[in-house]
């Protein structure tokens, strides 16, 4: 994809000091940010998970418990032994996938039938109860109520089992904050104001010295119109209300094998962008973290430029 904008990505000779200071800020980043938030979360886990206990009567798990309280349904399936997930779930209960990804969003389906959905519980409250870890719920072997000692037990158990499936998006969630929050800074420091995604009919027409996250813009493939996701859009200042908006992608990598295994993603945007837009439209990457001369190469050389998060004024290098 031809790009209009010079950047980062002709400066090969910054690229190794470049690499050395994005990994330093994320490293500091993650240092600060993970153990507190994973504490945070943890708490809000138990918090969770003594609910559940109190919802199903110690685990005793029931149809009627799941239909009243579908949102535990994640709670449960780090409750078996061994744990098990969405899709495993799903085939052993021998149940829709609508209805279990409804009842981790807290509600069951609408449009399902009244009668399946009875059905459906009651083939999952079967295989709960099949494969409930009696070794951490001891109390449902022998037909007791649990002590204080048990129950802190299974609570914490259950809560490090559910952050550990959770670590993962948690740390995903907090990248994306972080480098939202970051353009957003720069951006208003340039007295750019924010839009609400819903208030933008297209991104053709959105007004100068405006941005949005998260817009879903046309794209062409295989003849088809499809919606593509952009991170950040924004319409720089002073430039011709013709001119498209600069599409930014938010990329942070906490290691760079997955950072490489994924370079092709972007580039394959770009060329769907380039079959849309032809060379009407700048796409470039804003980078944190673990990207290496072998990924910064293979995006410089199919077109696509970058600004650094470490140097985030180079912005102004993409006209903003």
């Amino acid at each position: 994809m031809k790009q209009h904008l010079a950047i980062n990505g002709r400066s090969t000779e910054l690229w190794k000091e470049d690499t050395a200071k994005s990994v330093a800020l994320y490293n500091d980043w993650f240092l600060n940010f993970a153990p507190s938030t994973f504490i945070l979360e943890r708490n809000k886990a138990v918090r969770s998970v003594e609910a559940a206990i109190r919802l199903t009567d110690y685990f005793h798990v029931t149809p009627e418990s799941l239909r009243l309280n579908p949102g535990i349904i994640t709670i449960l399936r780090m409750s078996t032994t061994p744990p098990i997930a969405r899709d495993r779930l799903i085939g052993l209960a021998g149940v829709k996938p609508s209805l279990i990804r409804n009842m981790e969003e807290g509600k069951l389906p609408q449009r399902m039938p009244q009668e399946e959905i009875e059905h459906s519980l009651g083939m999952v409250a079967h295989v709960i109860n099949k494969l409930l870890d009696r070794e951490l719920f001891p109390w449902l072997t022998a037909g007791s109520v649990p002590d204080e000692t048990a129950l802190r037990i299974a609570r914490c158990i259950v809560a490090d089992r559910l952050c550990g499936t959770l670590s993962d998006p948690i740390i995903r969630n907090g990248q994306e904050k972080r480098q939202l929050d970051s353009i957003s800074k720069y951006l208003r420091s340039e007295g750019y104001s924010f839009v609400e995604p819903g208030e933008i009919a297209s991104f053709k027409d959105m007004e100068q010295g405006t941005f949005t996250y998260h817009l879903n813009i046309s794209v062409s493939m295989s003849r088809l119109k499809v919606k593509m996701h952009i991170d950040v859009v924004i319409k720089r200042k002073g430039c011709p209300q013709a001119q498209l908006p600069l599409l930014v992608e938010c990329k942070s990598a906490g290691d760079f094998t997955n950072a490489n295994k994924r370079r092709k993603e972007e580039a394959q945007k770009a060329e769907q962008l380039r079959s849309t837009y032809k060379e009407g439209i700048d796409f470039i990457l804003f980078l944190c973290g673990y990207f290496d001369s072998g990924y910064l190469g293979y995006e410089a050389a199919e077109g696509i430029d970058w600004v650094w998060e470490h140097r985030i004024t180079d912005f102004k290098k993409a006209g903003v």
